[in-house]
């Protein structure tokens, strides 16, 4: 019993040590804002299919647009995962 309490606190103290990290739920946010722009470009890649041609430049430039989101993401990810762990 005494192990099987130790155990459980010592999960219960690594769950909080690493759910009180910092920054834990705006990556969570980024990452998922980066999922829904990966599936976004996606289904805009696909539209190119079957566009009409007078349309193909407004797709373009969704494309473009969600491209530079990706990319501010992706810097905005990198930015707090090197203030989490600066280099030496």
């Amino acid at each position: 019993m005494l192990l099987r309490t130790a155990f459980i606190l010592y999960v219960l103290i690594t769950v909080c040590a690493f759910g009180f990290h910092d920054n834990t739920f705006a990556v969570f946010d980024l990452k998922e804002q980066l999922q829904w722009l990966q599936i976004n470009l996606w289904e805009l890649l696909h539209q190119l299919e079957y566009v009409e041609p007078h349309q193909r430049a407004i797709v373009y430039e969704e494309i473009q647009h969600i491209r530079s989101e990706i990319q501010r993401v992706v810097d905005l990810l990198v930015q707090h995962d090197q203030g989490q762990h600066p280099q030496p």
